[in-house]
Parts: C-alpha cells; sequence; structure tokens
C-alpha cells in the first residue's frame, strides 16, 4: 500500500509539472505574437473562442460589447487621453495614432498577453473595441470586464 501512494503521488507530481510547464509555454508563446492591427482599416473579427469580445454591428452575441461612447459629448475623445486610461488600467501601449490604439495586457501568473484594440470613429461618435486573448481557450471573462473597466473611466471623464 506504501509503494501504491508512493507511486500515486510521484505521478500527481508528475502531472502537475507537465500542466505548469504547458502554461509557461503559452505564457512564452503568446508573449512572441504580435496584435493582429487594422484590416482594410477596421479592427479584425473575433476569434471563434469565448476568450474575445469586438463591438462590430454583426458579431455574434457571445463576443459582442458596445462600443465605447462620451456621456456628456458628441466628441470622442482623443487617442492620448484614451492611452493614458489604458495604462492605469495596467495597459502598455504598442501602437497610438490619430484613431487607432493598441495596447498588451499581461497577467501576473503565466504572463499571458491580452491585446487591446480601439479604434476612434468620430462620425459615429463612438470608439469601437477588439479585445481577445492571444492563446488559449477560455479567458474567463477578463476582456469584457477589461472593457467595461476602460468604459467606466472614460465615460467618467466626459
Amino acid at each position: 500500500m506504501k509503494q501504491f501512494m508512493m507511486i500515486v503521488g510521484i505521478i500527481a507530481f508528475v502531472l502537475v509539472v507537465a500542466v505548469m510547464g504547458y502554461f509557461v509555454f503559452q505564457g512564452i508563446k503568446s508573449r512572441e505574437q504580435m496584435s493582429p492591427g487594422l484590416v482594410d482599416g477596421a479592427l479584425s473579427a473575433c476569434p471563434i473562442k469565448p476568450n474575445a469580445v469586438c463591438s462590430y454591428e454583426g458579431t455574434d452575441t457571445e463576443h459582442f460589447i458596445a462600443p465605447i461612447t462620451p456621456v456628456t459629448s458628441s466628441v470622442t475623445p482623443d487617442m492620448t487621453s484614451v492611452a493614458k486610461t489604458v495604462e492605469a488600467l495596467g495597459g502598455r501601449i504598442v501602437t497610438l495614432d490619430t484613431h487607432y490604439l493598441a495596447a498588451e495586457f499581461s497577467s501576473n501568473l503565466f504572463g499571458f498577453v491580452d491585446d487591446l484594440e480601439l479604434l476612434r470613429d468620430p462620425s459615429e461618435g463612438v470608439i469601437h473595441v477588439r479585445a481577445a486573448a492571444r492563446v488559449g481557450y477560455s479567458d474567463m471573462g477578463v476582456n469584457r470586464k477589461r472593457v467595461e473597466a476602460l468604459r467606466q473611466q472614460l465615460e467618467a471623464v466626459q
């Protein structure tokens, strides 16, 4: 019986090490990738996995999130002020121009990278959003929560 328990313990240890190794590998893999960027002047569509959200019309209900709309102004904020808010939420700005912002957010434990992309649309008075995990299947709702936190911060300043 004692020998059986030792074998079970060794197997459990090996499984834990293998799973941890897999997560470390996925974290490294996510840091090596880049955000998708604009495609024909628009944000990329969401992947089919439930680890992303997007504000474009036609996005399925699982992935759809409303664009960010200023509350008291018909003018969307400039991307420089939006960048400061993104950084305050823990993002690292990768690309910033007049209408587009790309940022990366990294998880503390394994360093998984999520992309946040914002596209300012002055004609509609909104900021379109795409947020997605680079690797894995589920993000446990992290990207949706991050976009809602950003929305709350941006709409509070308006």
